[in-house]
């Protein structure tokens, strides 16, 4: 079935056996990358039900009314901690990747894929992130304090003016980030990966630097007041004007 009606027409969908009533308007207007928009763009054969008129999609319908409501206000819905994990594997596979403003503080979040993901402005205070996969996610001024991001990846990810103060970052991969004016006062970075990473004006001032890698990574006019460099990896990394008050070396 070729999609020709009106844009603000009824669609009706069969999710894993779920039912739903919705527009073709809330299924394209606020997420137009989605796999849903393109599903119903006009530019695809639907699979239609000839009684009903119920399109099937294989997938779990337990948390596609969340996924509605994404779509209809931005509002995520506050869950168990390991809901989420669920919402975020369904809101993956239909690829709404704009999270930006949303606030996850408190949740429980290991292990959840937010790759490439818009998470612009989102708050992520006291978070259990361990694992979290943020690889060029869209991190710009995200509050992290307090959270838990033991192991995470954020490699790639765009952190400038982001607050990750007294985060538990240990054996993170920040790798070419761009951290620049992030905050990083008493941040835990023993055994992280910063090789390459932008830390240009960022504030470290506290931070735990046992182990890191920081080769080649840019930390010109940082704050790197009372941290300890002894066993830091800096080998190419510039400091040109970087406030070095009081650190060991």
């Amino acid at each position: 079935m070729t999609n020709d009606s009106d844009s603000s027409s009824l669609i009706r969908l069969n999710i894993g056996g779920k039912k739903f009533c919705t527009t073709i308007d809330t299924l394209t207007q606020r997420e137009p990358d989605s796999m849903l928009a393109a599903m119903f763009s006009g530019r695809h054969t639907l699979c239609q039900d000839p009684e009903k008129g119920y399109v099937f999609v294989d997938r779990d319908g337990e948390h596609f009314r969340h996924i509605l409501n994404w779509l209809r206000d931005g509002v995520v819905p506050t869950l168990k901690d390991s809901k989420y994990t669920e919402l975020l594997r369904e809101a993956e596979y239909y690829q709404l990747l704009d999270l930006s403003f949303v606030d996850f503080s408190y949740a429980c979040l290991r292990n959840v894929f937010f790759s490439r993901a818009n998470l612009h402005c989102a708050k992520f205070k006291d978070v259990d992130a361990e694992g979290t996969n943020f690889h060029n996610a869209t991190l710009r001024e995200c509050e992290f304090t307090g959270a838990n991001l033991r192991g995470a990846l954020l490699a790639g990810a765009n952190l400038q003016s982001a607050n990750l103060q007294d985060a538990c970052l240990i054996n993170s991969s920040f790798c070419q980030a761009d951290l620049r004016s992030a905050h990083l006062q008493n941040a835990d970075l023993t055994n992280a990966n910063l090789e390459g990473a932008i830390l240009e004006g960022a504030n470290l001032k506290g931070a735990k630097l046992s182990n890191t890698n920081l080769k080649d990574a840019n930390l010109q006019r940082a704050y790197l007041r009372q941290v300890n460099l002894r066993d830091t990896h800096l080998e190419g990394a510039k400091l040109d004007g970087a406030n070095l008050l009081g650190a060991m070396r």
